[in-house]
């Protein structure tokens, strides 16, 4: 996107990718920016999940109160994946396979992550236990599941898409509302009959609070007209994901919702940090 913008405010976008703290570190400097549109926030709707899994204080800036949402940008499916030794070929296959191997496992990047909350998510519709061996990232993580160590995770399509095609993984079933273009013929966790296994991934930008609504109407304005453009969609394609068009307010509706559903559901399933 920072070329394109870069192009129509005749200014350089400066791209500054700043980990640390699972991103907190760069979510807080956003949140203390002047609100002038000239420092933006681009994040992973992780963003919604995070503050409820650190321990308290461990979160310094309010998801809802401390940012202006301004556009939804795009959206990738989450996948239940496996091991092609496990033998599994449908997400029913794992339920049934938990049930005779009590220590079978699901490989993530860690505590808290997506990873985490629909791998438990899954323990608790299905009624398994598997085994959450968590990882510091995603990349050891796939290591251990393509090496047998452990025999399942759960992945994004920009991850997972590249390892299916080379037959390195077993698609098993899409975690999300409806299928994937880019899986069309991979069922939905609802339809294999575990229904409300869903963990969405997005990508949205923001804003500091009090940002004059006209302004960040008006930059919602610009993303959507370069995300309605082919060639764009096209790059957010060959990425595996799928570009969203639409509404400030409808990004602020889920933003909303997306905070209040995570709360709730690191709660019910008792995810903490450690």
């Amino acid at each position: 996107m920072a070329p394109q913008l870069q192009a129509r405010w005749k200014n350089p976008v400066i791209v500054v990718n700043r980990a640390g703290a699972s991103g907190n570190l760069g979510n807080d400097s956003v949140a203390r920016a002047e609100a002038d549109g000239h420092t933006l926030l681009v994040t992973p709707n992780t963003f919604t999940m995070v503050p409820h899994v650190l321990p308290a204080g461990g979160q310094h800036a309010d998801v809802v109160k401390d940012y202006t949402p301004i556009a939804l940008l795009s959206s990738a499916s989450m996948l239940m994946l496996a091991n092609p030794r496990l033998g599994a070929k449908t997400a029913g296959d794992v339920a049934r396979i938990a049930k005779t191997q009590p220590d079978l496992g699901y490989a993530t990047s860690g505590n808290g992550s997506p990873m985490h909350i629909v791998g438990e998510l899954f323990n608790k519709i299905a009624r398994v236990q598997l085994r959450h061996v968590p990882y510091k990232g995603t990349t050891p993580a796939i290591n251990d599941v393509l090496g047998s160590h452990v025999m399942l995770t759960f992945l994004g399509m920009p991850v997972a898409k590249p390892l299916i095609d080379a037959g390195r993984l077993v698609p098993l079933a899409v975690a999300d509302k409806a299928r994937s273009s880019f899986l069309p013929s991979l069922p939905t966790m609802q339809e294999q009959g575990f229904a409300g296994v869903e963990v969405d991934i997005s990508f949205g930008v923001y804003g500091p609070r009090n940002m004059d609504p006209a302004l960040a109407d008006d930059i919602n304005k610009t993303l959507r007209e370069i995300l309605a453009k082919p060639e764009v969609a096209a790059q957010f394609r060959n990425l595996y994901q799928s570009v969203e068009n639409q509404p400030r307010s409808a990004f602020a509706e889920k933003t909303r919702a997306d905070y209040k559903r995570y709360g709730k559901l690191v709660k019910e399933l008792g995810i903490t940090a450690d």
